[in-house]
């Protein structure tokens, strides 16, 4: 399966994933379409200010048009044609668990196969995570799901084959160390990314970069 994959950490923060990002869309960004899935973040309370921050970070960008598209908002009909309109997706982060249950209710993720055969897929945190084999990784609350009668899955979408531990150093999550990473991919089959906010990795068909203005770190 051929993809082009953008997975990042805290949203295209540096002049490296812009560049990278406009080798995989393979054209000025004026002369292509965006959609961003903002679903994750719908369960998350508080000040929005990094939802915000991608958003705007996207129309800077340049892109001819950026398109907000929450898959759990609005039916299939509605939705569908405007991410087959778009170029590039976005998904955003928030509640890892929350995105992936919708990505499965809605659909979606047997549509994305086929989409991301002529597009290109941008993941932020939860947005990442769930285009990895696993969601044993996140750190994202469950408790609220099962309030709301959510299924919780722990298999990502697999589009890669192996996972990404975002926001590394991050003063927002603590635990997330490069310590705590080693320790925790112990228990984990896959090899794991550990990733500051700085830094993503660059899935273009079977070749994969680190792109990076910050620190990284690959394990098992």
């Amino acid at each position: 399966m051929t993809m082009k994959l953008l997975l990042t950490s805290g949203g295209i923060e540096n002049q490296s994933m812009v560049d990278a990002l406009r080798e995989l869309v393979g054209r000025d960004f004026t002369e292509a379409k965006l959609a961003f899935i903002p679903t994750a973040a719908n369960v998350e309370a508080g000040d929005k200010w990094w939802l915000i921050k991608d958003l705007t970070k996207c129309k800077e960008l340049g892109f001819k048009e950026v398109d907000v598209v929450d898959i759990s908002a609005v039916p299939q009909r509605v939705w569908q044609p405007r991410l087959e309109h778009a170029d590039v997706f976005v998904v955003g982060g928030g509640n890892t668990y929350h995105l992936m249950y919708w990505v499965r209710k809605s659909g979606l993720d047997t549509m994305l196969p086929g989409l991301l055969q002529t597009r290109v897929y941008v993941g932020i945190s939860a947005g990442t995570v769930i285009a990895t084999p696993s969601l044993v990784n996140s750190s994202a609350e469950k408790a609220l799901l099962k309030e709301l009668d959510e299924t919780v899955y722990d298999e990502g979408l697999g589009f890669v084959d192996f996972m990404v531990e975002p926001h590394i150093n991050n003063d927002y999550f603590p635990e997330l160390t490069f310590d705590y990473v080693a320790e925790q991919s112990k228990k984990w089959s896959h090899p794991v990314y550990a990733l500051d906010d700085s830094s993503a990795v660059k899935v273009d068909g079977d070749k994969v970069d680190v792109v990076t203005e910050g620190t990284w770190k690959k394990y098992n």
